[in-house]
């Protein structure tokens, strides 16, 4: 499976309510993702590709860490609650940064040679940029459809 990140919307009141019952959060998203009818809510996955896009993010001005932002919601460091204003701000921030701003500083042979998860960059190269663009785009629609909604969000990070 991986070390995966997701991103579901969440109202203040659910991000008030999983900080003060961290139980009731795990079980709320878990019903969440299995529901027949997801996706009722914006949401968004870069999956895998979350540790590329934060190499390329940070060679930019754009302020993410998709492993410290977020307030921790779950000990196990799995589940993350993420404020209406932060999810606004890094929309704003997002949309104000062209895919080929962060396109400009992916390198593949550098990448390996870090450890940049997942370790695939140097099998096909073209392929796997155009995975973390795609991943990018859906990064972006998401922020910016939740922060029309008002939304805070629910990170998950699956290992």
């Amino acid at each position: 499976m991986g070390v995966t990140i997701g991103f579901i919307s969440a109202t203040t009141e659910e991000l008030d309510r999983a900080e003060k019952d961290p139980s009731w959060a795990d079980e709320y998203i878990s019903e969440l993702y299995s529901r027949d009818d997801f996706p009722t809510r914006p949401h968004g996955d870069p999956d895998k590709a979350w540790g590329g896009l934060q190499f390329l993010l940070d060679e930019t001005d754009v302020y993410l860490d998709f492993l410290m932002d977020g307030s921790p919601i779950l000990e196990d460091g799995t589940l993350f609650g993420w404020s209406a204003e932060q999810i606004e701000s890094l929309a704003r921030q997002l949309r104000a940064t062209p895919w080929e701003e962060l396109a400009a500083h992916y390198d593949p042979e550098r990448m390996t040679k870090e450890g940049v998860y997942p370790s695939v960059w140097r099998f096909d190269p073209e392929g796997e940029l155009e995975w973390l663009k795609s991943a990018y785009e859906e990064l972006v629609a998401f922020l910016s459809e939740a922060a029309e909604g008002g939304y805070g969000a629910f990170m998950s990070f699956s290992f």
